[in-house]
């Protein structure tokens, strides 16, 4: 199986969300941190064969990683762009079920994607996590 591309959305300003995301968990929480960092590891590795209890589906072309540390829920939300690719999308801490705003938020940055994956798309240094 090709090893799936992972990359990281860039927002209208070059921010990328999940890169943020990861940075401010790497100075919180190292264990954390290194735990979604294996996760995005995996889907890279797996891709669409990704299943639960590591990824699911919610809606929409939206999928979630899923990270559990303890009592604590780590997501991070990405879509698909063709066979061979996943964008990092949204990075949250939940307590029962994705709020439906991240969601909508991941489908937006989805479209805008798909319209210009080159101005959307981050570019990757040693500093992605």
């Amino acid at each position: 199986m090709p090893k799936t591309e992972v990359i990281f959305y860039r927002d209208e300003r070059g921010q990328a969300p999940v890169v943020e995301w990861l940075r401010e968990l790497r100075r919180k929480d190292k264990k954390a941190y290194a735990k979604c960092n294996a996760r995005i590891q995996v889907l890279a590795q797996l891709g669409h064969e990704l299943r639960r209890p590591m990824a699911d589906y919610l809606r929409d072309g939206i999928y979630e990683l899923r990270i559990r540390l303890g009592h604590v829920n780590y997501r991070i939300l990405y879509f698909f762009h063709g066979q061979a690719v996943a964008i990092l999308a949204h990075g949250l801490t939940k307590e029962d079920e994705v709020p439906n705003a991240d969601i909508e938020r991941a489908i937006q940055r989805k479209e805008a994607f798909a319209k210009d994956p080159a101005k959307h798309t981050y570019p990757e240094d040693d500093e992605n996590g």
